[in-house]
């Protein structure tokens, strides 16, 4: 349980924040920027929220109580020190990866196949959806850096890969079912 009586500590003025396992890195720092980045994309998902049906509200709860959970994984280093914090650590499971599989492939299935590229564009929802899909690529991009260097979950990069791919779909959907969405049109402006 997370209890936080007091906002501002002082600890982070000098340019540095502790990770979930204690340990003090600088603010500017991979796994920082990793799971800061998680935190903007939640910020969308909020914003995306806003413009929702109850349905698509509920799916887009979960994913925010998911990211959190993928926040908490991408503060933790050295998952194989695991075992030492005295109590279950938090890592996002290939479980989350396939319910989010299984959720694409029921909305596919309601869409017409593509024929061209599409812009993020269209209705109040997809264009929202959209953000939170090139906000999810930007945080897949930067876990897969941290992964270069630093012990990370799996299962994480592959939760933000099916994210953004997620996102995508539903923005189809919340353009009735991809039939509002914004063609591209190659040279249109040349």
């Amino acid at each position: 349980m997370v209890v936080l009586n007091k906002i501002y500590t002082r600890t982070g003025d000098a340019g540095e924040t502790a990770l979930s396992d204690g340990t003090r890195v600088a603010k500017h720092a991979r796994r920082v920027k990793a799971y800061g980045t998680v935190d903007e994309l939640n910020a969308t998902v909020g914003l995306a929220r806003l413009h929702a049906s109850p349905e698509v509200t509920q799916s887009l709860a979960r994913i925010q109580n998911d990211l959190f959970d993928l926040g908490a994984d991408l503060s933790r280093p050295d998952m194989e020190r695991d075992h030492e914090a005295g109590y279950p650590v938090l890592r996002i499971v290939d479980t989350q990866v396939s319910r989010l599989e299984a959720e694409i492939d029921a909305m596919i299935a309601r869409l017409e196949p593509l024929r061209s590229f599409i812009l993020p564009a269209g209705s109040a929802l997809a264009t929202h959806l959209h953000l939170c899909r090139t906000v999810a690529r930007r945080a897949e991009r930067e876990a897969v850096e941290l992964s270069a260097t630093e012990s990370t979950n799996a299962a994480a990069v592959k939760y933000l890969n099916r994210l953004s791919d997620w996102f995508f779909v539903a923005s189809r959907i919340a353009n009735d079912d991809g039939r509002a969405d914004v063609l591209w049109v190659p040279g249109a402006n040349r």
